[in-house]
């Protein structure tokens, strides 16, 4: 059966992006910094495959609800995708700025791009260069459109899921977002209208995003 890289699911894309990465960088060097980058490529695969180095968009926007100030948030697109919209408090670094833009290699380091791929990419050199605290937000911004800014109720969902609606309904109006019905493929997140850039303002009020399971500090 041939190969067909559309049939991975983004997991093992990003499994298979960190071994072809780390083949190119034990062999090639790194062509950011001009040193030579020993990494275990094995090691790398395994992490990514396991999400153990993903926060997801609950999680995320439970963060920014709370106005913790403990992680950076980078986006990895470019500029004018940026000023159409970007999540609150990210910060804009390109690709090739992304190892002179400051970071401290103690710090939380939240990386997205439209999916997932351009993260993959920032991850490993961050990894490669010793950044250990570096996380990649899972589905990248797609995700954070679809679970955060425009949750959609299924026509046939249960009392329960209705209720864990109400709370992502709450979450979603607080980022400028709004719920969608139905299950129509024209009403899709990316034809609603984007959210205004202003910030919004931590909130105690507004329900976890992830529902009532607390969730450990950190990722």
């Amino acid at each position: 059966m041939p190969f067909r890289w559309s049939s991975l699911s983004l997991n093992r894309r990003l499994a298979l992006l960190a071994i072809v990465l780390g083949a190119v960088a034990v062999f090639a060097g790194d062509p950011y910094g001009g040193t030579s980058t020993r990494v275990s490529a094995k090691e790398l695969a395994v992490i990514v495959g396991s999400e153990v180095d993903h926060v997801s968009s609950g999680e995320l926007a439970d963060w920014i609800i709370q106005g913790r100030v403990d992680f950076r948030l980078l986006d990895l697109r470019n500029e004018e995708a940026f000023r159409e919209y970007h999540i609150p408090q990210a910060e804009l670094v390109p690709m090739e700025g992304l190892l002179d833009h400051g970071l401290q290699r103690n710090e939380k380091i939240v990386l997205y791009s439209d999916g997932g791929i351009h993260s993959a990419q920032a991850w490993f050199l961050l990894k490669a260069k010793g950044y250990n605290g570096v996380y990649i937000l899972r589905g990248g911004l797609e995700e954070w459109k679809d679970a955060v800014l425009f949750p959609r109720l299924a026509p046939n969902a249960t009392p329960q899921e209705a209720a864990q609606f109400e709370r992502k309904a709450q979450v979603a109006k607080f980022f400028g977002g709004s719920v969608q019905t139905g299950n129509a493929p024209e009403a899709t997140a990316q034809k609603v209208e984007m959210p205004k850039l202003a910030a919004p303002a931590p909130s105690a009020a507004v329900p976890s995003a992830g529902g009532t399971k607390k969730k450990k500090e950190g990722c």
